[in-house]
């Protein structure tokens, strides 16, 4: 079907398979978590790769305890965020509930080497478009694409940093945000 690192495919591309993955697979689960959630963690003293295992782990918590495997071990694939391939993945594993039939393999590239995680990453990447979709609804098609090497978005962060009507859309801890913001509140002498 084409399935592969949602990266290498058309927007067009992943809708047509966001619905085909939905109809074949066994399950799956979509967290999404907002700019002040990631914020909220943050001021926790937590990471965004650790905000990224807590969403894994329930990602996992849910599918496993609706899946009927007849004690058959599920082989789980993620997508490693960290450089520390083995520190994120035992981190991941202290907030997964019942590892007894589960079998987790942490890997940088997995969206490229496992379809079922190219999988993953469209359903993941399709979403995402759904949300900016509604943002550029309800903020204009000036956000652009929401990536941060997108001049688009550059600009209308650049513009909107520290706009108060924008504020549940942009991460406080984003670096992007962070310089934005401070640019913006810089005085020029002439």
């Amino acid at each position: 079907m084409g399935v592969k690192d949602s990266k290498q495919l058309t927007q067009k591309r992943r809708e047509f398979l966001e619905e085909i993955i939905k109809e074949k697979s066994k399950g799956f689960e979509i967290v999404f978590i907002t700019p002040e959630e990631i914020d909220a963690s943050n001021r926790e003293g937590i990471k965004l790769n650790e905000v990224e295992a807590f969403a894994t782990a329930k990602i996992i918590n849910k599918l496993n305890s609706a899946s009927n495997t007849g004690g058959a071990k599920i082989k789980v694939i993620v997508d490693c965020p960290s450089t520390s391939i083995n520190k994120w993945r035992d981190f991941l594993k202290m907030h997964i509930k019942d590892l007894s039939n589960l079998e987790i393999s942490c890997e940088h590239k997995a969206d490229v080497n496992h379809i079922s995680v190219s999988a993953a990453s469209i359903l993941a990447k399709a979403h995402r478009e759904k949300e900016m979709e509604k943002l550029k609804k309800e903020y204009g098609p000036e956000i652009g694409s929401g990536y941060g090497a997108d001049p688009m978005t550059k600009k209308f962060l650049a513009k909107n940093a520290n706009n108060h009507k924008h504020h549940k859309i942009f991460r406080k801890t984003w670096s992007n945000w962070k310089k934005a913001n401070h640019d913006l509140g810089q005085k020029k002498l002439f």
